[in-house]
């Protein structure tokens, strides 16, 4: 007689782990993160980065990914205000990481759809007035 753990219809085995009210608790809410552990786990065990990967690998990955989209969310919503706008769109992002030196080294080489550019005026095609003040 086989004695094989629950699984569900994929075949693969079932942990659920319960809090003290009996019930069922995701990695992400045991870590204390909005962004999915589980789906982390999942995408570096696909990935084949290495043999093997720790518990927490996923939990710390989730947890930078969060910060950095919370960090993005927070200056595009600042460029949005800017623009008097209550809505977040693709340009605010783009300008919020372009206007940003760290976030810019990170994506330097993104391109964000319908970000546009950013706004710059070479001191050459400036009138001769103007061209003295900027310098």
């Amino acid at each position: 007689m086989c004695f094989a753990s629950p699984t569900n219809m994929s075949g693969k085995v079932k942990k659920s782990i319960k809090s003290s009210d009996g019930k069922k608790q995701s990695k992400a809410h045991r870590a204390g993160l909005t962004f999915p552990v589980g789906r982390m786990q999942r995408i570096l065990k696909k990935g084949r980065y290495a043999e093997r990967i720790g518990a927490g690998a996923s939990i710390y990955v989730a947890a930078v990914l969060e910060y950095l989209m919370a960090e993005i969310l927070e200056l595009a919503g600042n460029a949005a205000t800017d623009n008097k706008k209550s809505r977040i769109n693709p340009r605010h992002v783009m300008m919020a990481i372009r206007h940003d030196e760290e976030l810019s080294k990170l994506f330097k080489d993104a391109t964000f759809s319908q970000g546009g550019v950013i706004p710059h005026i070479a001191t050459q095609l400036l009138p001769p007035k103007q061209r003295e003040d900027s310098e």
